[in-house]
């Protein structure tokens, strides 16, 4: 294949969400020429699901004006647990049905003809922080993803390269036990990270501070509908409601010790936040460095850094992207899609 040629592909990255599915069409670099979100109606069931992908993907080839033959990979992010090398999702919690051993890969293949991989959403943006982010220019860069959003996910690198597991689960973050005999989680357990600083979590707090008289500017602000309540919103009345900005910080805190307990295991070369929770900002990132300081003492930790996504809410499709354009190299087997 000549340099024209590989100029010429192009790659489909997709982001199947439980409200939403994005999908781009990307250059040979990663960049993406185009986009476009449409609901995913789950309740419509797993074959609709895909079928609607691989129409998108097709739409989106006609508006490029491509021909079909310059695609040369789709990769697609699915909120679950994946068989990464059968290319079938296992268990998709928040889809009627869970989607147990739906063929995504095999059913997008037989339509488009070219490789097609298949990955937990939180471990594609964790290879899109990788390839596209933090991890640019650092190719041996050993970190740590928390996506933080309506739940918490995970994601870990060893050297640049993705830790799977056997299962591929490896790296659920947000399903460490922070606080014994806790609230329960999605998951069955108690105590979870995901239970206590998810921003479902956090907001479900700024709620009930909010109705108890705690959060005067916040009710001001959002004419007191508790559906209005978020992170976002938390953040930007922390100063002037207290009890908000100690809720935030106690998230926070929450989230330092989850990272405090990876780097003890782990000692990254980072720590990512990501997700909406993010946007807390330096009220997130500073508290979690401070408690990274005070709990970690079997090692020193002034060279491991906390830093935001750079990709913010693009990496799970960014992630797909580089899961389009080629196997995927962890540390242990190669994803190599169907084909």
């Amino acid at each position: 294949m000549n340099q024209q040629q590989e100029t010429d592909q192009l790659f489909a990255g997709v982001d199947l969400g439980g409200t939403s599915i994005k999908v781009a069409l990307a250059d040979c670099l990663g960049n993406r020429m185009l986009t476009r979100a449409i609901p995913t109606h789950s309740h419509r069931g797993a074959i609709d699901v895909v079928q609607r992908i691989g129409t998108l993907i097709g739409d989106l080839l006609n508006q490029s004006g491509k021909a079909p033959e310059q695609l040369h990979g789709i990769g697609v992010g699915a909120p679950g647990l994946v068989d990464v090398h059968e290319g079938v999702t296992k268990f998709l919690p928040n889809f009627p049905t869970h989607w147990r051993d739906v063929p995504v890969t095999a059913m997008l293949q037989e339509h488009f003809q070219v490789p097609v991989r298949l990955l937990n959403d939180v471990r594609s943006a964790t290879l899109g922080e990788l390839r596209f982010g933090h991890g640019c220019n650092h190719p041996r860069l050993t970190m740590a993803f928390f996506s933080i959003g309506t739940g918490i996910g995970g994601g870990l690198a060893l050297q640049g390269k993705l830790w799977l597991g056997p299962l591929g689960a490896a790296g659920e973050l947000g399903h460490q036990t922070i606080i014994p005999d806790g609230p329960r989680c999605g998951c069955g357990n108690r105590g979870c990270l995901e239970a206590i600083a998810s921003g479902t979590a956090i907001a479900a707090e700024g709620v009930r501070l909010m109705r108890c008289g705690l959060a005067p500017s916040l009710h001001e602000s959002i004419d007191g509908n508790a559906d209005r309540v978020t992170v976002r919103e938390m953040t930007a009345h922390a100063d002037q409601d207290p009890p908000l900005k100690e809720a935030l910080i106690e998230a926070a805190k929450s989230i330092g010790i989850a990272a405090a307990n990876v780097v003890t295991i782990l000692h990254p070369d980072m720590i990512v936040l990501g997700g909406g929770v993010a946007e807390m900002g330096p009220l997130l990132t500073d508290t979690v460095r401070q408690v990274i300081r005070e709990r970690v003492g079997m090692m020193p930790t002034d060279n491991v850094r906390v830093e935001r996504s750079l990709l913010g809410e693009h990496a799970g499709l960014q992630g797909a992207i580089a899961l389009a354009m080629g196997p995927v190299e962890l540390s242990g087997p190669i994803v190599e899609g169907t084909h």
